[in-house]
């Protein structure tokens, strides 16, 4: 029996703060066709991978960025998401997220 190569792929390579990370809760997040957040932040560091369709992100004081299906991104901690959306105003959008906790912590906070 061969050995197959296993090919990995890096997506993408994000710092966090020192901090103590005691769970991860991962969750799967549908938007409906134009469905965005609006300004929020999280108390914790928030890692995605968009799953289907695609999405706009911006952090504020930053450029928007594009995150096609298969792009993974990073909401830093206590950072103000100016917005979050669907870029399609006749797709739904998937992504899957994965909140780093410290302790019990709130998973969003709107602003």
């Amino acid at each position: 029996m061969s050995q197959m190569t296993i090919f990995r792929k890096e997506l993408l390579k994000s710092a966090i703060a020192d901090r103590t990370i005691t769970s991860v809760d991962v969750r799967e997040i549908r938007f409906q066709p134009g469905q965005q957040t609006g300004r929020h932040l999280h108390p914790c560091d928030v890692f995605g991978y968009v799953a289907e369709g695609s999405a706009t992100y911006k952090i504020e004081g930053q450029p928007e960025e594009s995150l096609p299906t298969g792009a993974a991104f990073h909401e830093p901690a206590n950072t103000v998401i100016a917005d979050f959306k669907n870029a399609s105003d006749s797709e739904p959008m998937t992504f899957i997220a994965f909140y780093l906790l410290e302790d019990e912590q709130d998973l969003i906070r709107m602003l």
